[in-house]
């Protein structure tokens, strides 16, 4: 299938970009290739020739340190070479740990201190309802970061704007920095904590590609909601040393953990 070919390629040059760099932010990055793949090379309307075309579909990762991800998938779909993808976080680099809007052709808002990405995102929803734009605002937040209050202040405008433009999901990966989630703050009943603010809530495999379209096309013909798709998911998917595993928030890899990684995905297209 294309869409999981693609995922695949993103997660591929996700685990090659930060293997080159030695550390970073891969478990939370590996959570995302397959709801990046459907956007970006299915869902949003986007222009990669004329990235700052006014009726563009925006996408904000409000999880910024997902960024390698976003970057992999922006690089596939044409809006820069995949050679910059070598010089992330590296000096005078236009691809930095976290998402950053003026130094990254594609990326629609700077983010990483978490909360604020969404908050920007509702924003945006809000600014495309009164200029009337034919777009729809997609963001992606973690389950650590929805332990921020500022997450429930946006999601409670969101509500009571009836921002139906705003299509969020939540990387429910159940891990944070150093600990699980229930462990430190948990968030259950997360489908009914959504409701509550008065977003429609669905819930679906978050590696697999046809569920996350079938969620995206749902969404869209929601009136008078904001929708919130909650990706159950693995942090560090795909990747053999650091799938499912705490230390992969920000982990060091050498040269032979990435190339047998790659290696290993390789096998399995094959």
């Amino acid at each position: 299938m294309f869409l999981q070919q693609k995922a695949q390629e993103i997660r591929r040059e996700t685990i090659r970009c930060i293997g080159k760099l030695g550390v970073g932010h891969i478990g939370g990055s590996l959570s995302l290739p397959e709801v990046l793949a459907v956007l970006y090379f299915d869902k949003m309307r986007i222009a990669p020739d004329n990235p700052q075309w006014e009726d563009r579909d925006r996408f904000v990762l409000s999880k910024g340190h997902g960024g390698p991800a976003v970057y992999a998938a922006l690089a596939l779909r044409g809006f820069f070479s995949l050679d910059w993808l070598d010089t992330l976080n590296r000096p005078e680099t236009n691809l930095p740990s976290h998402c950053d809007m003026n130094r990254t052709p594609g990326v629609d808002m700077t983010t990483g201190s978490l909360g604020q990405g969404f908050s920007a995102a509702v924003g945006m929803a809000i600014a495309g309802q009164m200029d009337r734009r034919p777009c729809n605002i997609y963001t992606i937040i973690g389950d650590g970061e929805s332990q921020e209050g500022q997450i429930w202040e946006a999601a409670m405008l969101a509500g009571n704007w009836h921002l139906d433009n705003l299509i969020a999901f939540t990387d429910y990966n159940k891990m944070q920095l150093d600990n699980y989630i229930e462990a430190e703050n948990g968030l259950y009943p997360l489908e009914d904590k959504w409701r509550a603010f008065g977003w429609h809530v669905q819930s679906v495999d978050g590696h697999d590609v046809a569920a996350i379209a079938h969620a995206i096309d749902n969404a869209q013909k929601v009136k008078g909601h904001p929708s919130m798709i909650i990706l159950d998911t693995i942090k560090g998917k795909g990747c053999y040393f650091c799938e499912n595993q705490l230390a992969s928030h920000n982990m060091s890899i050498t040269q032979e953990m990435w190339e047998t990684a790659v290696a290993m995905l390789d096998e399995e297209d094959a």
